[in-house]
């Protein structure tokens, strides 16, 4: 089971850091990103984490991602948001590198929205 939180209304260039508990057998072996999805837009990939948190890539280096195996988590930090950053972000599990089709295991999302 995968599942984000943290998600809500920030204003334009506010920081918001999104969280994702991951439970059962993959939490400790596979990676793990974070992916976006605007409305009328694809789905697109944030960022990457490997299982053991060696390797990490990000297509934006406003965002940081980061883990915490100890605590099933894995973070997304989100610095200097624009309107154009609000989208549902969802966790995926399972998979690597930042492309959608890489993932087996999804979360519902969480709604980020960036408005004054």
């Amino acid at each position: 089971q995968v599942l984000e939180s943290g998600g809500g209304l920030v204003q334009p260039g506010g920081s918001l850091r999104l969280s994702c508990t991951v439970s059962g057998r993959i939490r400790d072996y596979y990676g793990i990103g974070w992916f976006r999805q605007a409305p009328g837009k694809e789905r697109e990939g944030l960022a990457y984490i490997s299982s053991n948190g060696g390797r990490t890539d990000h297509a934006d280096s406003r965002f940081t991602i980061s883990r915490d195996n100890a605590k099933n988590t894995v973070y997304l930090q989100m610095n200097n948001l624009t309107p154009e950053d609000t989208a549902v972000y969802y966790c995926a599990a399972g998979g690597n590198g930042l492309s959608v089709k890489n993932y087996n295991y999804w979360g519902q999302g969480t709604q980020v929205t960036v408005s004054s």
